[in-house]
């Protein structure tokens, strides 16, 4: 194990592939690697990218690691696709995409299939995210899913969550309803050289005008077209600003902590779930759902049974 951790900090991308398959698989021996690796995270920056499908996310991904490379900083991508209905992985449309990065070997790039998780992200990502932290990336780049707008669980993993939208998709409003508005540390409207592209912004502008500042900070609006590498590196610098800003406030810190508050207790849920698994199989989970729904026995007392079986009432 030892000898693993080690050569995923010295970069060794197959160490680092192997770790990441190891995680998503749910293997034996993925938590004892990430103890190990544990000790050696917390320096790298992790920028999230979320908006809905079509708003070019994976181009502007692309171009930001291109820029954050000229600037001689390694990048980590993680780029969450939807799953696979024939084999249960990623489909790898925006490693497709990124090819051009594939002999840079500054760069590691990796599809991580949602697998049914919700929120936009794998449930494996924040693991994921510790990897490649400790094999040295200054910047981790995730990409989420692109599925629409309640993709909020990127806000408690990034330390800046991009929202990235586009004129002329849909009701302008409406893509700015739900939790993205609340999410982002900064606004991206990107393929801003389509007609309507000057009416999109004033309307947000509008918006943004409302928005109260959190943290000391009024999220901005950067226009980009990435495809032609316009405005990536004034994107580039806006993250930059911000990074700093919650930095001397004391307030990166602060996320973190809320961060981990919540990834405690999802680890918690997780350890629960599985050792109740140990102790329930199928058959006896089916028989206390027809004694509840024979009314035979409330559900509370069918729960109660379970955690007394697996020991933990």
């Amino acid at each position: 194990m030892s000898s693993w951790a080690e050569k995923i900090r010295a970069g060794d991308v197959r160490s680092i592939s192997r770790a990441i398959t190891t995680i998503e698989d749910a293997r034996p021996e993925a938590e004892a690697l990430l103890r190990e690796l544990f000790p050696h995270t917390g320096r790298a920056a992790i920028v999230g990218v979320t908006g809905a499908p079509g708003t070019g996310k994976s181009t502007l991904v692309d171009r930001l690691a291109a820029h954050y490379r000229r600037e001689g900083q390694t990048v980590g991508i993680l780029a969450i696709d939807p799953t696979s209905p024939f084999t249960g992985g990623a489909i790898l449309g925006d490693r497709i995409r990124m090819q051009g990065h594939a002999s840079d070997p500054g760069i590691f790039i990796r599809s991580m299939a949602t697998r049914g998780w919700l929120g936009g992200l794998a449930q494996s990502t924040a693991e994921a995210a510790l990897v490649l932290d400790a094999a040295g990336k200054d910047v981790i780049l995730i990409e989420t899913v692109g599925v629409g707008q309640d993709e909020v669980e990127i806000v408690r993993l990034a330390d800046c969550t991009l929202v990235v939208l586009v004129p002329g998709l849909g009701d302008d409003v409406q893509s700015l309803k739900a939790g993205l508005m609340e999410i982002a540390d900064l606004f991206v409207i990107n393929k801003a050289d389509q007609p309507g592209a000057d009416r999109f912004e004033r309307q947000l502008r509008a918006v943004l005008e409302i928005v109260l500042e959190r943290d000391a900070w009024r999220p901005p609006l950067v226009r980009t077209v990435a495809t032609e590498d316009k405005g990536v590196g004034d994107l580039a610098a806006a993250i930059g600003r911000f990074g700093a800003t919650i930095e001397d406030g004391g307030k990166r810190s602060r996320r973190r902590v809320e961060h981990w508050r919540e990834r405690l207790v999802e680890l918690i849920h997780r350890r629960l779930m599985l050792r109740v698994g140990q102790h329930l199989d199928a058959a006896q989970l089916e028989r206390l759902a027809a004694a509840v729904a024979a009314r035979q026995k409330d559900p509370f007392a069918a729960v109660d049974e379970i955690l007394e079986k697996a020991g933990i009432r």
